[in-house]
């Protein structure tokens, strides 16, 4: 039964997922996805939408289809407006948009050349909101719109006005070696996490801004000794002090409002928006429903699943939820299925104990998958994002 601040974190959180922009960005590592899912040009690949950037990623790569998954319409609008301007804009107004976050005369433009593409939702959304990407100087850059980006442009004004480490945070971002990264991280480190500053990132209310409900937080606390908070901080010293940050364009975008045209998603570099644009992006569609509406109403097979962390969010109170998914999954599954997910917690046990029928023969699911479990380690590493505490890739079993 649900204690009070369970029923107070939920309602916050389905308050926030259910009524805004949340991921301006994708915050998964697409370079660990493609080695992992090793996409063919026969494969057709299910993704959670987020922001889009990975499923024109994936794009990028040639399999037979994308199809872009979200119950939030919000995330969908965003991936359709992303395609709509692959199609009708050249590469400088593609960067300026969805590269810098802001485009001049951005209404004028969205009207004229991106409007007619969208549906009728998306056009809806973005009439009232195309404005998010202002080229006004005084106005905040896309990157610093919806919950995520709320959350990010508070923390640069805390960077710039209370911490007042702007100068170190660029020096971080130019940084060249690992080694010079740990010198200038350790100067910052305690001038930036105060005991305040700890506390209001353990807060389920500032977490909801960045996708973290409390099924997930608990998933982390289950795991990892330290709570979430020690979670968090280690995972940041990875990041800035562990691994490279010259290509780090997750962390960059969110500490700056904008990419650079060096440290950018794979869709924002001009040979790759070309590719887009010759036909890649037809390979993609959107679909605002749940992964398991999806999926019961689809008549294809699917060999390639990107889950992200969503299961998480289902560990305790969604079971039965996750259940009926996952029998969709393996309902609808090609022969050569691979499905990879994420999780805040070290281990998806709540995952492998779900009941699911197979030819009408009933299998705990960890009895239908082979995990590769070394190749998810050694990727797990190597995570740019790491704000995950595990990396899954599993291989369903032949019938």
């Amino acid at each position: 039964m649900k204690n009070i601040g369970d029923w107070f974190s939920g309602k916050w959180f389905n308050f926030v997922h259910g009524n805004n922009l949340v991921y301006n960005t994708c915050w998964e590592d697409p370079r660990l996805d493609r080695v992992a899912l090793e996409l063919g040009p026969e494969d057709n690949v299910l993704v959670i939408t987020s922001a889009g950037c990975n499923a024109l990623d994936y794009a990028l790569v040639g399999p037979q289809h994308v199809y872009a998954v979200d119950m939030n319409p919000r995330q969908n609008a965003l991936l359709e407006l992303k395609i709509s301007a692959v199609r009708n804009l050249d590469y400088e107004q593609f960067f300026s948009l969805f590269g810098l976050g802001r485009l001049d005369d951005s209404r004028a433009v969205y009207r004229r050349s991106l409007r007619s593409d969208l549906s009728p939702w998306a056009r809806s959304y973005w009439d009232r909101r195309i404005g998010y990407f202002t080229s006004d100087p005084r106005r905040r850059s896309f990157y610093f719109r919806g919950t995520s980006g709320t959350f990010a442009r508070l923390i640069n004004v805390y960077i710039d006005k209370i911490a007042k480490v702007r100068d170190g945070i660029s020096a971080l971002l130019a940084a060249q070696t690992v080694e010079e990264q740990r010198v200038i991280y350790d100067e910052l480190r305690d001038i930036i996490f105060t005991p305040f500053m700890r506390w209001w990132l353990g807060q389920d209310t500032t977490l909801s801004l960045v996708g973290v409900p409390r099924p997930q937080r608990q998933q982390v606390e289950r795991h990892y000794a330290g709570g979430i908070i020690e979670f968090i901080l280690e995972s940041l010293e990875a990041v800035f002090a562990s691994l490279p940050i010259h290509d780090n364009y997750f962390w960059r975008v969110y500490l700056t409002g904008e990419y650079s045209p060096e440290c950018c998603p794979e869709y924002l570099r001009p040979e790759n928006f070309q590719k887009l644009r010759d036909g890649a992006v037809d390979r993609v569609s959107t679909h605002t429903c749940s992964i398991t509406d999806f999926l019961e109403s689809h008549d294809g097979r699917i060999s390639r699943y990107v889950l992200l962390d969503h299961m998480d969010w289902l560990s305790t109170f969604g079971v039965p939820m996750l259940q009926r998914e996952w029998q969709a999954i393996i309902d609808k599954a090609a022969p050569n299925a691979r499905l990879l997910w994420r999780s805040g917690g070290l281990k998806t046990d709540y995952v492998d104990r779900l009941e699911v029928f197979r030819r009408d023969q009933r299998y705990q699911v960890s009895e239908l998958l082979s995990y590769n479990r070394d190749l998810a380690a050694e990727l797990h590493v190597k995570d740019r994002v790491h704000t995950y505490g595990s990396f899954h890739i599993a291989d369903l079993l032949p019938a």
